[in-house]
């Protein structure tokens, strides 16, 4: 129910979404590797020491989607980097804080951390701790690093438009004349 899987007296933390799910461990020298039911893999740090818990806060990112008031003491997420921290100690003062948060960890799958974690820190420079606001610099992030796409074409435009609004009055003029005989009249 923690999605923490045991090996050699340690608990090591794996997505959610494998929780009371077979998932297969493959031991190297200095990492862990759990392969998902579904074929999908995690590569964890190895400790030697006992009796540890190793968290990866970003497994239980899909958990803060359903259930938000988890970030308020929840072990796996005292590891996130420094600007997520401080974004959601802002962020808990106020009521709701733990749900504005949770849009905010829940970008970093789509956008990735690094991106998520400029968008955060322009955000408090400001001094405006919110998810809106958060995710208005990411999306405009991501829209300066998409290159314009130049678009090639066989097609020669040999006359230039013109603006003639001419033949709009001639089909306004008949729809006129067309209402008049049929008895339309405005």
């Amino acid at each position: 129910a923690t999605a923490l899987i045991h090996y050699q007296r340690n608990r090591y933390s794996v997505p959610c979404e494998w929780v009371n799910r077979v998932v297969s461990l493959r031991a190297y020298p200095d990492t862990l590797r759990v392969v998902g039911p579904e074929g999908g893999s995690v590569t964890l740090p190895r400790s030697f020491e006992r009796d540890q818990t190793i968290y990866d806060w970003m497994h239980y990112i899909s958990l803060i989607e359903r259930k938000p008031g988890a970030l308020r003491n929840g072990a796996p997420f005292k590891t996130m980097p420094a600007p997520l921290q401080e974004l959601q100690r802002q962020l808990l003062k106020h009521p709701g804080g733990d749900r504005v948060m949770a849009q905010v960890l829940t970008a970093i799958p789509l956008h990735g951390l690094e991106a998520v974690l400029v968008a955060i820190e322009l955000a408090l420079q400001a001094g405006r701790a919110s998810a809106d606001h958060v995710l208005n610099l990411l999306s405009r992030l991501q829209e300066q690093s998409r290159p314009g796409q130049e678009v090639s074409t066989a097609l020669v435009l040999e006359e230039p438009p013109q603006a003639n609004v001419s033949r709009y009055d001639r089909l306004r003029q008949r729809q006129e004349r067309q209402d008049e005989e049929d008895g339309h009249v405005q």
